[in-house]
């Protein structure tokens, strides 16, 4: 019987290699499944030699090549077509096509250009003899570790169409959420723009040229506070434009550096949770993403330890990730997850007493995605709540920029008016 090297994950979340003998590849699948591992790859002892051999002894020069030529060219795709593929290929696999069957006709039907040549290079890898999950770990700017895992589940337990449409779900909710997140986002942007638009034409263009009226017609008569204010600021703006820019531009770019940086990172993604307005949003969009991954992957046969991995990498955020990695060491060491996220201080203690719940009744999963469905909902009041309170704060923020302006420049004319009729009279 053939030898088969594998790669695995034992009952503690550790990875670990051997060599196993069985007849087929199937078999010592399940000779590993059987000892209590979950394998992540299987291949006969000599085509792995060869692949790692080849891998090795591949030129760099035509890698260089390759990166040239694709420096600028797309190369991910978005959420929203991803989603589409995911769902068709669902249907098509549970409609009893085989998988590489499905993938042909999606690839022939795709109209996004990067999408329908990944198709095409995962059916020929499959065509190959390789596992759909090993295709798709080739291409991680499409499909993430959550992607791949859950495919890579659904091949062992043998339910791979069952598994796609919970993905499909999961992507579309996920969507759903993030879209209502942008939205809330958006007319607040628009509307903070539109009045700095509005403020900086008013102080460059028009103050000016009231200036200089009233320099003609009060000859050197002072001016109300208020007035002196807004052409003081004119000034400073318009004397120091380039500068003003160039701050923004600085500003700009510092913010992308320290985004790089871990400290950075991590002091941004606590500012977003502590944000007076946005802070609650986003606390409770990470907290439904969190949920949903967790209970997806685990119910859809991913090992805890090797879930909680995934979920760290997904949360999109610093300290929920932080968070995720106490819970991940506490479930290695055989403790409860219930501990460390009441000790991260991010989740609420509804969370808490729901995930304290599932993990006594053996229901964690379950519960997870109850959790997810509840916050789906609380995101969906936030967004809407959000939106009612920023529409007149903004609203009036632009009246009292504009209307602050337009008192200054008409106190001293109102002043040269009733000097010219008081000329008059005389």
């Amino acid at each position: 019987m053939p030898n088969f090297t594998y790669v695995a994950l034992d009952a503690r979340g550790q990875q670990v290699t051997g060599v196993i003998e069985a007849a087929t590849q199937n078999e010592a699948v399940g000779a590993l499944r059987q000892a209590g591992y979950f394998p992540k790859s299987v291949d006969v002892e000599s085509k792995a030699s060869k692949a790692k051999v080849a891998k090795a002894a591949a030129p760099k020069s035509a890698a260089s090549a390759k990166a040239g030529f694709s420096l600028f060219k797309k190369q991910t795709v978005d959420g929203k077509t991803l989603m589409i593929f995911t769902r068709q290929l669902a249907t098509l696999i549970d409609a009893g096509l085989p998988l590489l069957r499905s993938l042909t006709v999606l690839a022939k039907q795709e109209k996004d250009v990067v999408l329908q040549g990944t198709i095409t290079q995962l059916a020929e890898s499959v065509q190959g003899g390789s596992t759909f999950s090993d295709s798709l770990s080739v291409h991680p700017k499409i499909f993430n570790k959550l992607y791949v895992n859950m495919v890579k589940a659904g091949e062992l337990g043998g339910v791979l169409e069952l598994v796609l449409l919970r993905l499909a779900e999961f992507q579309e909710k996920a969507q759903r959420i993030k879209n209502k997140v942008v939205a809330a986002m958006f007319y607040p942007l628009i509307v903070l723009c539109i009045a700095i638009a509005i403020l900086a034409f008013l102080l460059v263009f028009i103050v000016p040229k009231f200036q200089a009226i009233f320099d003609d017609m009060l000859g050197g008569k002072p001016l109300p506070a208020l007035t002196q204010f807004v052409i003081g600021a004119s000034n400073l703006v318009k004397d120091n434009i380039v500068l003003l820019i160039g701050g923004i531009i600085v500003a700009v770019v510092a913010y992308k550096l320290a985004a790089r940086t871990e400290k950075g990172t991590r002091f941004m993604d606590m500012v977003k949770l502590r944000a007076p307005l946005f802070g609650d949003l986003t606390r409770k969009s990470a907290i439904s993403r969190f949920s949903r991954t967790l209970g997806t992957l685990v119910t859809s046969g991913v090992p805890i330890l090797q879930a909680l991995m995934i979920t760290r990498e997904t949360a999109g955020n610093t300290v929920i990730s932080e968070a995720i990695n106490k819970v991940h060491d506490a479930v290695k060491e055989g403790e409860s997850i219930v501990a460390p996220l009441e000790a991260s201080g991010v989740f609420p203690p509804m969370v808490i007493s729901m995930i304290d719940v599932g993990e006594e009744t053996g229901q964690l999963p379950e519960m997870l995605l109850k959790i997810a469905e509840v916050y789906d909902d609380e995101v969906d009041n936030a967004v809407q709540g959000l939106t009612a309170l920023l529409e007149p704060i903004m609203i009036v923020l632009l009246a009292v920029i504009v209307g602050t302006i337009v008192v200054a420049l008409f106190m001293p004319l109102i002043s040269i008016i009733s000097n010219l009729q008081g000329g008059a009279g005389a």
